[in-house]
């Protein structure tokens, strides 16, 4: 790993070109594209005043098509859960409930999110760790799924089951412990056996069946654990259960970059491309993914495709980030700039009026890498700059990385990050500082073009 140019020793031999991160240019969707070559993102700047974030729905419906018609090509039955912490628009649930997926919730705000948004307490997935008794009754009264997490959830669950006035038992998965992981989620096997031999065939719980989640985003293991899954299900199902659903959850990558920039971005990697210290490259997002999405979901779909419609087992998933993916983008103000010298060349540093909490990947020891876009375009010099936040945090950067925009920057000018709505633009929002929360613009086509409204969310 090179030398951060601050340590380089006075009167070393330096390379001019080492305090220049390479160029990381995203993927663009069509209406991103039209986006950037209209003059809305000043309008809609202008009027709001501040930082805003861009939702495009249609986008959202299409992934959801990508997703359905991988388990149609694959022949299995299938059914969608949007995990719903990647993005809290209300329009992007309206999205999901038209283009047929569910919702995957973990709390009351959530469940009633979804169900304002049109979705059906029957296509709503409840999950996460051990859940309040008010999201496990809501649960009960709108015939929702709950992913149970351990034996006393199942315990509760069923007392609220038998006091919530329900015409049909709770649907249930049992949340499985992966072999040899260490999570404070989920199930052992032993705890699965002594849940499925105390559930009663025929009362106030319903054992729909058996779900798991895994971190990274191979499909191998998570094929070898959904057959552990479906064998459980023919376990219970031998037993006189239902159980004809396996989740696999989600983990599903987006491909944000081309292979070329982040090999090399990957191979080249440097201390000299950050303002301070340098991220962990290993705590990084994959941000090229040779099998994205619904190319990942055809592989283990095909893999489990006899199984599954052998037994007449669905198979659920349940994405956020891909489910996102080219649906949004974030736009912020330059408010200041400044020039630092280094050893090896100078750099940029810009402040623009919105905080990295809009940009969450900054928040996990890591950084958004996607290359924003400098509007309006304009010719200039290629210019290595730093991205920092509206705050008195010595830390609170939205990009440390010196990227290369194409020009210098000014004030006034608009720095718009691609692809944002995948859990960048709200997981971590606050109002710090009593900064306002930038608001959600939703983008539609038109007979005369893309027109925008506010998110009701």
């Amino acid at each position: 790993m090179a030398v951060a140019p601050e340590r380089i020793k006075a009167g070393a031999p330096v390379d001019r070109a080492t305090h220049i991160a390479p160029s990381m240019p995203s993927h663009q969707s069509d209406w991103a594209s039209a986006f950037l070559a209209s003059q809305l993102p000043r309008e809609i700047a202008h009027v709001l005043g501040g930082p805003y974030h861009v939702l495009y729905p249609e986008q959202i419906s299409a992934n959801v098509r990508g997703f359905h018609d991988a388990f149609q090509a694959s022949g299995v039955d299938g059914v969608i859960y949007f995990g719903k912490k990647a993005n809290k628009g209300a329009c992007v649930v309206r999205a999901c409930a038209e283009a047929g997926a569910g919702v995957d919730v973990a709390s009351v705000g959530e469940f009633v999110g979804a169900l304002a948004g049109g979705v059906r307490g029957a296509n709503i997935m409840v999950t996460g760790p051990s859940k309040s008794d008010e999201l496990l009754w809501l649960a009960a009264r709108h015939g929702a799924t709950v992913a149970i997490d351990g034996l006393d959830e199942l315990a509760r669950v069923r007392a609220l089951s038998e006091r919530a006035s329900v015409d049909q038992p709770v649907s249930v998965v049992l949340r499985l412990l992966p072999d040899g992981v260490v999570s404070r989620f989920g199930m052992t096997d032993e705890e699965v056996t002594r849940a499925v031999a105390n559930l009663p065939l025929a009362g106030p719980i319903s054992l729909r069946g058996f779900s798991f989640h895994l971190g990274g985003y191979d499909a191998a293991p998570r094929i070898t654990l959904a057959r552990h899954a479906i064998d459980w299900c023919l376990c219970a199902q031998a037993a006189g259960h239902r159980a004809d659903l396996v989740s696999i959850g989600g983990g599903f990558a987006v491909d944000y970059v081309p292979a070329d920039a982040w090999n090399r971005f990957r191979d080249e990697y440097s201390d000299a491309w950050f303002h301070g210290s340098a991220p962990a490259l290993n705590d990084s997002y994959p941000y090229h993914c040779a099998k994205p999405g619904p190319v990942m979901l055809r592989e283990i779909a095909d893999e489990l495709a006899s199984v599954l419609r052998r037994n007449k087992i669905q198979l659920a998933i349940e994405p956020g980030r891909a489910l996102l993916d080219q649906a949004g983008c974030s736009v912020f103000r330059v408010q200041g700039t400044k020039t630092r010298e280094t050893p090896t060349g100078p750099y940029d540093i810009i402040t623009v009026d919105g905080t990295s909490l809009s940009l969450s990947e900054q928040w996990f020891n890591s950084e958004y890498l996607p290359d924003p876009t400098l509007w309006p375009p304009e010719a200039g010099e290629s210019t290595p700059t730093t991205v920092g936040a509206a705050t008195c945090l010595e830390s609170d950067l939205l990009s440390r990385r010196r990227i290369p925009l194409p020009r210098r920057a000014k004030v006034g000018d608009l720095l718009i990050y691609p692809n944002t709505a995948g859990y960048q633009m709200d997981s971590n929002e606050s109002s710090f500082h009593e900064l306002p929360i930038p608001p959600k613009v939703v983008l539609h086509n038109t007979t005369h073009g893309l027109a925008w409204t506010l998110d009701k969310g």
